[in-house]
């Protein structure tokens, strides 16, 4: 079902008008400024202390203010969004193609699949845990905007950030995968442009690894080329997770 979020207090913001505000800090930095310039043509000192202080104040003033106006603005696009769940139809899908992806390159035999689906499940729950907690922001597991599936999704001030998530244990990403995200993220932009959201959106890729040192900076490598990425819809970031870590913090004692 799509999320519907208490936007009371998001409706009540909303009746601050911010530019009125904006003009009286620009009409009070003016005259502060008016005030310096005299201060220091009659050589006083304390008041040109005074009022320089006095700008510097409101100069921070109107910087936490305006993050605070650009984070109710987007707490008021993001309860506009439809956030529902991912079919299980869809996630299947997803987990099956990495794992025969995988499968491929272990050569692994067909009795082995489900140990490796078991694997691959583990993997991305633990990544999706260290997101979170590095982020500090709460994350919608296998969820839809729109018709667009995601691993991940989770909002940070006015940025939607869509997260992928891959195993890799051979030091490179297939270039239909990283097709098949940039399209997704095509899709989504204009999905968000329909229904009017005003947020900017982000790509994270996030991929667990089980390489060597030297395999995962050859990885890093390719991954840094125009050729893996020839068109960018949206801002990307890469974020690597090694999978033995992973367990170390959350598994293994």
């Amino acid at each position: 079902m799509a999320k519907q979020l208490d936007n009371s207090f998001v409706r009540f913001s909303q009746h601050r008008q911010s530019t009125p505000l904006l003009g009286l800090s620009i009409t009070t930095g003016v005259l502060l400024a008016g005030g310096l310039l005299m201060a220091v043509f009659i050589r006083e000192w304390a008041f040109t202390t005074l009022f320089a202080l006095a700008i510097v104040g409101l100069g921070l003033y109107s910087y936490f203010s305006s993050r605070a106006t650009r984070k109710l603005a987007a707490a008021s696009e993001e309860s506009r969004i439809d956030w529902e769940s991912a079919l299980p139809e869809i996630q299947r899908q997803s987990l099956n193609i990495e794992v025969v992806e995988l499968s491929r390159i272990l050569d692994v035999t067909t009795e082995q699949i489900g140990d490796l689906q078991s694997a691959y499940i583990v993997a991305e729950d633990l990544a999706l845990r260290q997101i979170q907690q590095e982020e500090q922001v709460p994350l919608l597991r296998h969820v839809t905007i729109g018709d667009v599936p995601f691993d991940a999704v989770f909002v940070k001030q006015d940025v939607i950030v869509c997260a992928e998530v891959s195993f890799l244990v051979a030091p490179d990403l297939r270039q239909e995968r990283i097709d098949s995200m940039l399209r997704k993220m095509s899709r989504v932009t204009k999905v968000l442009e329909e229904m009017n959201v005003a947020m900017n959106v982000k790509l994270m890729i996030v991929l667990i690894t089980q390489l060597t040192s030297e395999d995962e900076a050859q990885l890093r490598k390719k991954l840094n080329t125009s050729k893996k990425f020839p068109s960018t819809p949206v801002e990307i970031e890469i974020r690597f997770l090694d999978f033995e870590a992973l367990q170390r913090i959350y598994v293994t004692d």
